[in-house]
């Protein structure tokens, strides 16, 4: 059994996309244990739709860290 400290620890070295993914997966178990006649259906159908802002939310902070370095070692 994986203590939390070391599940924290995994989940850490995973790439941002793969972090949001596994928040979208916990909220969805919360929801649904906190409201268990919310159809599943329903949030499926929202699976995914942040995934494209994710990506580019990382292509601005790999453009600003490139940014950033040019501008330090000039």
């Amino acid at each position: 059994m994986t203590t939390l400290p070391e599940l924290q620890k995994q989940i850490l070295q995973l790439s941002t996309s793969d972090r949001w993914q596994l928040v979208q997966v916990l909220l969805e178990s919360l929801k649904r244990e906190a409201h268990p006649k919310l159809k599943r259906g329903n949030l499926s159908q929202l699976r995914g739709i942040a995934k494209s802002h994710t990506t580019q939310v990382e292509a601005d902070a790999k453009e600003d860290y490139l940014t950033y370095l040019t501008e330090k070692y000039q």
